[in-house]
């Protein structure tokens, strides 16, 4: 069975810069001891997914538990290891499961953030939540 997806809309490529704008957010409001999710939400609310500021906050908070360790995050257009490997997350085919929980369940936070970020910018769900 063959299946025809469309192209993702232009929209589409504000995912990346979004997801990088999020995680650099999440990591100054943790390191300053402020609280994530309004900082999250005044940072995402720039694209219009303002709402999304406590699915973000669990998105790297599972991540950095996956990881065993601390997300760096990079400077200006410099992108670190952590945030190559985030958009990664969102861009290959996802994590393999195995019996981590909490690869589990970062990798249906992944598939959900792709499926709700996929709704107001045109991306065809079925094809990001395959």
């Amino acid at each position: 069975m063959t299946r025809h997806f469309s192209p993702p809309s232009h929209d589409a490529s504000i995912m990346p810069a979004m997801l990088i704008e999020a995680a650099r957010c999440w990591r100054e409001a943790r390191d300053k001891h402020q609280p994530v999710q309004p900082s999250l939400y005044a940072r995402l609310s720039r694209y219009g997914h303002g709402m999304l500021a406590p699915v973000f906050d669990s998105l790297m908070t599972l991540a950095e538990g996956v990881a065993g360790k601390r997300i760096a995050t990079g400077n200006g257009p410099t992108l670190s290891k952590d945030e190559h490997h985030l958009i990664g997350l969102f861009d290959g085919p996802g994590l393999s499961s195995g019996d981590n929980g909490l690869t589990v369940s970062l990798d249906c936070a992944v598939r959900s953030l792709r499926i709700l970020l996929a709704r107001p910018i045109g991306i065809s769900t079925a094809r990001l939540a395959a």
